[in-house]
């Protein structure tokens, strides 16, 4: 522990959900705090907490709603005119709005929605990791979703801003890889935080499937500290949503998404629509894992000098993206030769007991 004593994390949305136990991890390891949310008392018990328990020598707390024009400039120039040096920016304050676009949902709440999950966050990275560029220092953290690498309907516009999110995030990681900075992509699945409350869909299917904001804080700051571009937390399970996301035509990723977003039915429906649901994600499951399959077999049957002739001519094309791509290539090998040494093992007539892949 006590690895960060003497360096500062600024947490946004630090009052609650991911961004406080993200705050109590750093708290942990002997960072310096600066809190910002909307609820300055909130916070201020945080800092109390933190300092008794953790032993942290510095809490600063800035009250500040980020969805106001020039948020993160303000925040930036209170930060500077405490002399207070930001080694890790956590961007983690967002909001989510439920409903059909066109006729559902509010523009003041959309528009509030992009300027805190897009435009504050844009600009605080670029404050402050023009600071830390200056001292060749220091970490950033963007919660992105694992909404922003598939169309959602009825959140069209909140996919919409993390899908941004993800994107601004990778490519910065480009851009900063041959520097001692980092920046890195959270992908949670749907966790058990008040985000879903706050948009109006906490009567929604996807409610009854949510994680602990625990797990997603420590493979997030884990993913930080190791400088990685991206981490999707929860295990195998979301890691295969992730692949099917990117093999599964988008019409199809479309249509399930809407059904995993809609509204839970009543109990004499229910057992009807879950077939069709299971049904539909098993198609889509199955695409995933042929075409993971298809890529194992074909990365396996290389010789090693094939490979290792491969990781190279990766490496020339970019080593973030490389390292990344040989990183899934190596995961989705690894997993088929596991798959077959178990199909292998099976007995005869043995039971298979189907599991509906969870997805939010």
């Amino acid at each position: 522990m006590d690895s960060g004593t003497g360096k500062t994390a600024l947490i946004t949305g630090a009052s609650s959900g991911i961004g406080q136990e993200l705050a109590k991890l750093f708290a942990q390891d002997g960072y310096n705090l600066v809190l910002v949310a909307r609820s300055d008392d909130t916070l201020d018990r945080l800092a109390e907490v933190f300092k008794s328990n953790y032993g942290t020598q510095q809490v600063t707390v800035i009250k500040k709603d980020l969805a106001e024009e020039d948020a993160a400039q303000d925040v930036y120039n209170q930060v500077k005119a405490k002399g207070i040096t930001v080694n890790v920016l956590v961007n983690d304050a967002g909001v989510g709005l439920y409903g059909l676009f066109a006729t559902d949902t509010d523009w003041e709440r959309e528009k509030a929605m992009i300027h805190l999950n897009v435009l504050t966050l844009t600009q605080l990275t670029k404050l402050f990791l023009y600071d830390m560029l200056a001292r060749n220092e220091g970490k950033i953290l963007n919660l992105a979703s694992l909404l922003s690498i598939t169309p959602t309907p009825l959140m069209a516009v909140y996919a919409g801003t993390k899908a941004y999110v993800y994107n601004f995030t990778q490519s910065l990681a480009n851009e900063l890889k041959d520097t001692n900075v980092t920046i890195t992509a959270l992908l949670p699945n749907a966790t058990d935080t008040d985000f879903f409350h706050k948009a109006g869909a906490e009567n929604t299917k996807v409610t009854d499937e949510v994680q602990d904001p625990v797990m997603v804080a420590k493979d997030g700051y884990e993913a930080l500290m190791a400088g990685k571009p991206k981490v999707v937390p929860g295990g195998l399970k979301n890691k295969s949503y992730e692949v099917l996301a990117y093999v599964a035509p988008q019409e199809a990723l479309a249509s399930l998404m809407h059904e995993k977003m809609s509204l839970k039915p009543d109990p004499a429906e229910e057992t009807q629509k879950e077939k069709s649901s299971t049904l539909a994600w098993g198609i889509g499951f199955g695409i995933a894992v042929l075409a993971g399959v298809a890529i194992g077999v074909a990365y396996n049957n290389l010789s090693a000098y094939d490979k290792a002739r491969y990781r190279y001519k990766a490496k020339s094309w970019g080593n973030a993206l490389a390292d990344t791509f040989a990183s899934v290539i190596d995961t989705v090998a690894d997993t088929y030769e596991n798959v077959k040494a178990k199909a292998d093992q099976v007995v005869p007539k043995k039971e298979v007991v189907e599991k509906e892949l969870e997805v939010a």
